[in-house]
């Protein structure tokens, strides 16, 4: 009786055995969500920067078999923490290719692999390990009873709730230690260098020691060069801009500052011709903003359209006609209509520098305002401060201006010298036939 009961526990291992061996192994689908997921609703969400770094830090099957594993919680900062409040050499730094891991540790510190809701938050300070390996405190505020996660407060709790997650608006980015001691150490080292690029020491020739070098210019202050020197070449020179003074570059969004002028004169009215030039007859709306990048201030005095339909084919016609005609509308100071009035009723006539060098603007006080220009070629100031941002000022004029062309002088011949010219008397017929009879034996005769 005992064998068989022996016999038969051993078929019974035997039997269970193959049974477990024959059925699979259930085990955790990772890669697979459906569309209730919370990692759906976080892409579909109004979180569209916080989806985007997800995207780019390649986080998306990570958080996929976290998924698959637990419930998570997401702590999501608003977009205007990510685009007007966050740091831009910090962002610039997490969107760097070599610094992917420290984007990726920086995402993770907002999940928790746990489900919490708002009714769950602990009334004291606990703290809920992050998918970074790293902790982060909740806690609730006492006077206001507002719900915190380490310093920053949220300010939708619930607001996505799916069934494998839960998501948390919160008011700012959190930032992990490790990941700003990786920013700091990265910002120092950008400014040690093991051989600075300097060039070759010089020495001044008239006390033979060496030149002192120049002192570092300041980002915003005015340019080394003058403006002439940073203006681009003509066409027939070189089509490339020459490069700019030296010093930061691009201080000033000078491209965006013109772009936003040359729309005011179009929404203004009366000046479309003079934005087509700029912009489609010409390359000079560029430059202009090259310029105002590299610090230089401009007044542009425009004509209407009125003025610049007077202009015939002729004046148009010859190679860089336009650009000579805008360089002389265009004085590199920063003038509004208020700062050349009082110039011209101060000193009666100015003569402002234009682009069009060595020609100048002639600027003088006339009816109460300021008129340009010499004679019947002038132009007054129509438009006062159609538009004035501290860099550019633009203002509308009735005229086309051209300078005055300078003839050289006329050259003045010597006089000749002047002769004293002795009429000699005439003689009547009569006497010069009684000469002739009588020979030339008289005086009268000869």
């Amino acid at each position: 009786m005992a064998s068989c009961y022996g016999v038969s526990k051993l078929l019974l291992i035997l039997l269970t055995t193959s049974i477990a061996t024959a059925l699979p192994v259930t085990k955790a689908v990772s890669g697979q969500i459906n569309s209730n997921s919370v990692l759906v609703a976080l892409l579909d969400s109004h979180y569209t920067e916080l989806a985007e770094l997800v995207e780019k830090a390649l986080l998306l099957q990570t958080l996929e078999e976290a998924v698959g594993r637990h419930n998570i919680t997401i702590f999501a900062p608003r977009n205007d923490a990510l685009e007007r409040n966050l740091d831009p050499l910090f962002k610039s730094f997490l969107l760097e290719p070599r610094n992917l891991k420290s984007l990726q540790t920086l995402l993770m510190f907002h999940i928790l692999p746990r489900r919490v809701s708002s009714p769950q938050w602990p009334s004291l300070s606990h703290h809920h390990r992050t998918l970074s390996n790293d902790h982060v405190h909740l806690t609730v505020d006492a006077p206001t009873l507002r719900l915190k996660v380490d310093s920053a407060d949220i300010i939708r709790p619930d607001d996505v709730i799916r069934p494998d997650g839960i998501i948390h608006g919160i008011e700012r980015l959190l930032i992990p230690r490790s990941v700003q001691e990786d920013f700091n150490s990265r910002r120092s080292l950008r400014s040690i260098s093991a051989v600075l690029p300097e060039g070759a020491p010089e020495v001044d020739p008239r006390t033979n020691r060496l030149k002192k070098p120049p002192p570092p210019v300041p980002a915003g202050a005015p340019p080394v060069l003058p403006i002439y020197s940073a203006m681009s070449p003509g066409p027939s020179l070189a089509p490339a801009p020459a490069p700019g003074p030296g010093g930061p570059r691009h201080h000033f969004n000078g491209e965006a500052q013109v772009k936003d002028f040359i729309h005011t004169l179009l929404h203004y009215g009366g000046y479309n011709e003079m934005a087509d030039i700029l912009v489609n007859l010409t390359s000079l709306a560029t430059e202009m903003g090259r310029l105002v990048s590299e610090g230089y201030v401009l007044t542009v005095l425009a004509p209407n359209d009125e003025a610049m339909a007077k202009l015939t084919t002729d004046q148009l016609s010859e190679p860089g006609a336009p650009e000579q005609i805008v360089y002389y509308h265009i004085i590199p100071e920063y003038q509004t209509e208020e700062s050349m009035y009082n110039a011209v009723r101060r000193f009666g006539k100015v003569k402002y520098d234009s682009l069009r060098f060595p020609h100048k603007v002639l600027a003088q006080e006339a009816d109460g305002s300021v008129k340009f220009g010499h004679g019947e070629g002038s132009a007054y100031l129509f438009d006062p401060d159609i538009y004035t941002d501290g860099r550019i000022s633009v203002q509308g004029i009735d005229g086309v201006l051209f300078p005055v062309e300078e003839t050289p002088a006329t050259e003045i011949k010597p006089a000749a010298p002047v002769f004293k010219k002795v009429a000699k008397s005439r003689r009547g017929k009569l006497m010069e036939v009684a000469c002739k009879m009588m020979g030339s034996r008289f005086t009268s005769c000869q």
